[in-house]
């Protein structure tokens, strides 16, 4: 059965932004379009950020979806990791700040910014 890779940003147990991947089941449709089930959303807001755009270190709100429709997105970790995503890539940021705890930027969340030279479109969907 074939599957969907999905590329997750989370909060480890301890508190720090990490990647991990997982798979998710095209169990339903046909075999010319093997679709997976159904998920909720909870609406989508489009971003343009120009050229030199950078974030400081910071949590995700609410779990998203995160599409690059064009340009490079750049996103660093606290232990000095980074990934880069391009057009029609994706990854789901669901790094939370933890319940009760207060923002540190020395321990929680990610850095975003564009890369290159063109400005950087992206679609975000709320999970």
């Amino acid at each position: 059965m074939p599957e969907f890779r999905k590329v997750v940003l989370v909060t480890g147990d301890d508190g720090r932004a990490r990647f991990r991947e997982e798979a998710v089941a095209l169990d339903e449709g046909t075999p010319q379009a093997r679709l997976s089930s159904l998920f909720a959303s909870g609406g989508y807001q489009l971003r343009h950020s120009p050229v030199g755009f950078r974030s400081s270190f910071h949590c995700t709100p609410s779990p998203q979806w995160v599409f690059i429709l064009s340009g490079r997105m750049e996103i660093g970790l606290q232990d000095g990791s980074s990934r880069v995503f391009g057009p029609g890539e994706h990854f789901y940021s669901a790094d939370t700040l933890p319940a009760g705890a207060t923002f540190d930027d020395q321990l929680h969340g990610h850095w975003s910014r564009q890369v290159g030279d063109q400005p950087l479109v992206t679609l975000f969907v709320r999970g």
